[in-house]
């Protein structure tokens, strides 16, 4: 039970730290990079990150909400974070 309790510990910090990541650097990035890079506005992605991270906080990672928050926020780390970042110049950097 100890070893089982640890580890969706450790993935629910994992994913909440996923979670705020997404938000935080989406609050950053300029509100022009989303519409150049032919992705869905800033507010849009604000409110389905903050959405992800306000999910992943109340529902278990491994159910069926925790696992759709989980994909909302990695499509925003890998599809729209480097097409933004390509846009302003930060090449493919993490």
């Amino acid at each position: 039970m100890g070893l089982s309790n640890g580890l969706l510990s450790i993935l629910s910090l994992a994913v909440f730290v996923l979670h705020a990541w997404a938000l935080i650097d989406c609050f950053m990035r300029p509100a022009n990079g989303f519409e150049a890079a032919g992705k869905l506005t800033k507010p849009a992605w604000l409110g389905i990150t903050g959405v992800a991270l306000v999910v992943g906080l109340i529902f278990n990672p491994i159910g069926i909400l925790g696992l759709a928050a989980i994909v909302a926020s990695i499509v925003y780390m890998v599809d729209v974070r480097p097409a933004i970042r390509e846009i302003q110049g930060g090449g493919n950097r993490w």
